[in-house]
C-alpha cells in the first residue's frame, strides 16, 4: 500500500482567514492543501452585497472579492481539495485530517472554517425558511422590495440590514430584546434618521405566523408581558453567529461559546493546531481581521515548524 502524503500544512476552510493563510503558506514555500467543503470559496463574504468597510476596495461585491482572494491563492499554486472535514487524529509526526472522501495527513493545521448564523428556535423559523425567514438581507432583500420586513437583533450587523433594507422596503421593524441598540454609534445614527424604520424595544419574537409563508411576527413586550402581532412580508434574524467547531472541541480548548480559543497568534491548546478567522475567540469578525488571522497564523505555524 503506497504510503499516505505528508504535507507541510493543511488548512481546513478558504474564506477570508483560509485564503489568506494559503497566500502566506505560498510565499513561505510551505506544501499545503486547503479543504474546503463548499462548492466555492469565500464564506460568508459570498453572500454579501457590497463591502464598504475593506481597505482600498470600497463597495466590491463580495463574490468579487471572494474570488479576488481565491485567484490570488491559486495564482501563486495554491492545492484545493473540495471535501468535508470529520474529525483530526494525533500522529506523532503531526495530524490525521479525516474527511468524507479522503484523509489527509500534515505537519500543522489551519482550522478556518468560520462560523454560522445564530437561529431563534422559535416556532414558524423553520416552516417558512427561504419563505419569508432570511439570515442575510443583502442575499434576500430584493425579493421585498416595498413591501414590510422585520429585522430582529441590536448588533452591528442587524442595523446594518436594517438600514439596507429601508432603501427598497415601504417599511422596517427593527425588533430588539433591549432597550438600546449594540451597534456602532455612526451605526445607530443613520438608523434612527430613517423615516420608514419602527424601533420594537424590549421585545422578542415568540412566533413566526403564517399560510404558504411569513404573514406575521408574534412578538412579546419583556417588560409588560403585552403580546402583539406585527404584519410583515419577512423577518431577517441577526442575532449572533455560531462558530463551525464541532469536529474540533474534543481536540482543541474551546469557550462557553464553542469558539476555538486562541489569540491573535493563532496558537491553540493543541501544539500544531492554530486557530484563525471567526472560529476563534476574537473581539471583531470581519474580513479584514480574518485576513490578518491567516496571515498571522501563518507565521505561527512558521515558528512552530523552526521549533521542532
Amino acid at each position: 500500500m503506497e504510503n499516505q502524503k505528508q504535507y507541510d500544512l493543511i488548512i481546513i476552510g478558504s474564506g477570508p482567514a483560509g485564503l489568506s493563510a494559503a497566500i502566506y503558506a505560498q510565499r513561505a514555500k510551505l506544501e499545503t492543501l486547503i479543504i474546503e467543503k463548499e462548492l466555492m470559496s469565500g464564506g460568508q463574504v459570498v453572500n454579501t452585497y457590497e463591502v464598504e468597510n475593506y481597505p482600498g476596495l470600497k463597495g466590491i461585491n463580495g463574490f468579487d472579492l471572494a474570488m479576488k482572494f481565491r485567484t490570488h491563492a491559486e495564482e501563486l499554486g495554491a492545492v484545493f481539495a473540495e471535501d468535508e472535514v470529520t474529525g483530526i487524529e494525533r500522529l506523532e509526526t503531526g495530524f490525521k485530517v479525516v474527511c468524507a472522501a479522503h484523509t489527509h495527513e500534515a505537519k500543522a493545521v489551519i482550522v478556518a472554517t468560520g462560523a454560522t448564523h445564530r437561529k431563534l428556535g422559535v416556532p414558524g423559523e423553520d416552516t417558512f425558511a427561504g419563505k419569508g425567514v432570511s439570515y442575510c438581507a443583502t442575499c434576500d432583500g430584493a425579493f421585498f422590495r416595498n413591501k414590510t420586513t422585520a429585522v430582529v437583533g441590536g448588533g452591528d450587523v442587524a442595523v446594518e440590514d436594517a438600514i439596507f433594507l429601508a432603501r427598497m422596503c415601504e417599511k422596517v421593524y427593527v425588533i430588539h430584546r433591549r432597550d438600546e441598540l449594540r451597534a456602532a454609534k455612526i451605526l445607530q445614527e443613520r438608523l434612527f434618521a430613517l423615516p420608514n424604520v419602527e424601533l420594537v424595544w424590549n421585545s422578542t419574537v415568540e412566533q413566526i405566523h403564517g399560510t404558504s409563508s411569513v404573514e406575521e411576527l408574534e412578538v412579546k413586550n419583556k417588560l409588560t408581558g403585552e403580546t402583539i402581532r406585527l404584519k410583515t412580508d419577512g423577518v431577517f434574524i441577526a442575532v449572533g453567529i455560531v462558530p463551525h467547531s464541532e469536529i474540533f472541541a474534543g481536540l482543541v480548548e474551546t469557550d462557553e461559546q464553542g469558539y476555538l480559543i486562541a489569540e491573535e497568534d493563532g496558537e491553540t491548546s493543541v501544539p500544531g493546531i492554530f486557530a484563525a478567522g471567526d472560529v476563534r475567540t476574537k473581539q471583531l469578525r470581519q474580513i479584514v481581521t480574518a485576513a490578518s488571522d491567516g496571515a498571522n497564523a501563518l507565521a505561527s505555524v512558521e515558528r512552530w515548524m523552526l521549533e521542532q
